[in-house]
């Protein structure tokens, strides 16, 4: 399989903190995030360690495209993407295999 590259958003609760992101190695992500390895960073500060949404791209610069258009969306529409695919906001990292 060729490098994929995941945007994504973690959150700290249903309806809570949320971030953007995107990254060539969601499994070592999803590790710094729950782990608070960047201290200072936004999602330490606000405890997001939950993958609640994600979307698999096979080349890097759409997915840097999508991350920042999607950093640029209201609120609202960060909620609902996240809830049509993960509507009770569930921990999604342990179904990342890629």
């Amino acid at each position: 399989m060729d490098k994929i590259y995941l945007v994504y958003i973690m959150a700290n609760r249903k309806h809570g903190a949320i971030y953007v992101g995107v990254t060539g190695d969601p499994v070592a992500r999803m590790w710094q995030h729950r782990e608070h390895m960047f201290e200072k960073s936004f999602t330490a500060r606000y405890d997001c360690t939950l993958l609640v949404w994600y979307e698999v791209h096979e080349d890097a610069e759409a997915a840097i495209v999508r991350e920042k258009r999607i950093k640029e969306w209201k609120r609202a529409w960060k909620e609902r993407l996240i809830e049509e695919m993960n509507p009770d906001w569930r921990d999604l990292s342990p179904d990342i295999d890629l």
